[in-house]
């Protein structure tokens, strides 16, 4: 899931996609039936899986099903096109039709502390991250909080994004957008890439999906057992190994013009990031507070 600048050459939101580079026979569509064979199951998370071909946000449309009444947990939402995705922030983005997995689920963790509800997005990145590496076979790093990493030419790009939202008072909806068959010539930006960028064995998307959705499966299962406990169920443990922000040091952008700048040290038990700062003091930062947290240059 990449930004797409205003001045991208890409259709807007609610304009026609231009035809050629949005329609691409190499890019076949899901197959509906067989993905939900695969993942519906008695017992199972997964109790609805819909794919629509053209919506503006399958987030905006979940979040209406759920406080309408109408979807249920495990319910997940797939879209081949979307033309008013949105990122943290409220960011624009758009993708060719079938370029990618776009798709939001949703979830009533009502066991769990509301409290701890702040790391189902980091929860979501490494079931993403998880379920990639197994069925693309491409390596990925969590950039804090809702970005996964893909290695092109030697380089780190963006190539998925998760954006979390609550749905009434007991739901949260998680939408997740992947480049998967993105082309150079397509990127929106230069910082993006794709899982065919870097080098994936497979760009079918139907067991893409279902290994992604299989990988949610199990780590909201762990964490939910756990009560929500980062620490117990493996989740903060496992969010650590793979994130790419630990370790360097970072500029936090942060409401009212005031910028932290320091090394990024550990996600804490409430799934902020921890800045080691020149003043010698550690300031955890929370996702609901930063506005950018870029690398900085060493």
């Amino acid at each position: 899931m990449t930004k797409s600048p205003d001045d991208d050459g890409t259709a807007g939101p609610g304009l026609p996609p231009a035809r050629g580079r949005w329609t691409d026979l190499d890019r076949p569509p899901l197959n509906a039936a067989g993905l939900r064979r695969g993942l519906v199951r008695e017992g199972g998370l997964w109790r609805r899986v819909d794919v629509v071909q053209r919506t503006g946000s399958t987030n905006s449309d979940l979040v209406a099903r759920a406080e309408a009444g109408t979807a249920g947990e495990g319910s997940v939402l797939v879209a081949e096109e979307q033309t008013a995705a949105r990122g943290r922030l409220d960011r624009r983005w758009t993708a060719p039709a079938r370029s990618g997995l776009f798709f939001s689920v949703l979830l009533r963790p009502v066991e769990v502390p509301v409290a701890r509800w702040g790391w189902l997005p980091l929860l979501t990145g490494v079931a993403v991250a998880t379920g990639l590496s197994r069925a693309a076979g491409v390596d990925t790093a969590l950039k804090w909080p809702n970005d996964l990493l893909v290695t092109v030419g030697g380089e780190e790009r963006k190539a998925a994004g998760i954006l979390a939202e609550r749905a009434g008072d007991d739901g949260v909806v998680i939408g997740v957008g992947v480049n998967v068959s993105l082309r150079a010539d397509e990127l929106p930006v230069p910082t993006a890439g794709s899982l065919a960028l870097a080098g994936a064995v497979s760009t079918d998307r139907d067991p893409l999906l279902r290994g992604v959705l299989r990988s949610l499966e199990d780590w909201y299962g762990r964490w939910r057992a756990a009560g929500g406990d980062p620490a117990a169920s493996g989740l903060q443990e496992t969010y650590a190994a793979g994130c790419a922000t630990l370790g360097r040091t970072v500029r936090a952008e942060l409401p009212g013009d005031r910028v932290l700048r320091g090394e990024a040290v550990a996600v804490d038990g409430d799934g902020r990031l921890v800045l080691a700062t020149e003043e010698g003091v550690q300031e955890p930062v929370g996702a609901g507070d930063i506005v950018h947290v870029r690398p900085v240059a060493s």
